[in-house]
């Protein structure tokens, strides 16, 4: 008997399949994790998800496996080797943000210790059983981030991270991994 997803995904796309039945919503606070989903986010925005999926592998090439320190270190002249990249999404301002947000996450994680410890510090750890586009949650988030320097950061995009992060989990209710069927 074949499981029940979400509408949303595509079950043609093996790896989007995977992502679904694997990665979103849950939870999963690695340093790495959230600035590999933060930066992929961000590229999403005005795109589709399966789009940016389908270009992981290359991001996470491109971007030196999402290593923080390597990414706050890149200059205009890597900026402009990613903008001629064909196998990600060359949008010269995302990629720009990319960069400066990278800087602006370091400076979270040296604030708070962690950025895990900034995404705690608007939960208070509780994880979110809804499904929307937008929360107060990400209404706070977004602010703030955006007040800290960070774009491509509206409260659409930070609702889609948390998600993807599993702090919000929006599992459909017929989909076999709805919470009240775990």
């Amino acid at each position: 008997m074949e499981k029940i997803r979400c509408k949303w995904c595509n079950t043609q796309n093996p790896i989007y399949v995977a992502y679904h039945d694997f990665e979103w919503g849950k939870l999963n606070l690695d340093e790495g994790y959230l600035f590999e989903m933060l930066t992929l986010e961000i590229f999403q925005a005005g795109l589709s998800w399966e789009c940016v999926l389908s270009k992981r592998e290359a991001f996470r090439k491109a971007y030196l496996g999402f290593n923080l320190e390597q990414v706050c270190a890149f200059t205009h002249e890597d900026e402009a080797m990613l903008i001629k990249n064909p196998n990600i999404i060359k949008n010269k301002l995302k990629i720009r943000a990319s960069v400066t947000n990278a800087r602006t996450f370091k400076a979270i994680q040296a604030e708070y210790g962690s950025f895990k410890n900034y995404l705690l510090s608007f939960t208070k750890g509780k994880i979110f059983y809804e499904n929307n586009t937008t929360s107060p949650l990400s209404d706070a988030i977004s602010v703030d981030l955006k007040r800290r320097g960070m774009s491509f950061v509206g409260s659409v995009t930070i609702y889609s991270f948390l998600q993807a992060i599993g702090i919000i989990d929006s599992h459909e209710f017929a989909c076999f991994l709805h919470h009240s069927k775990k």
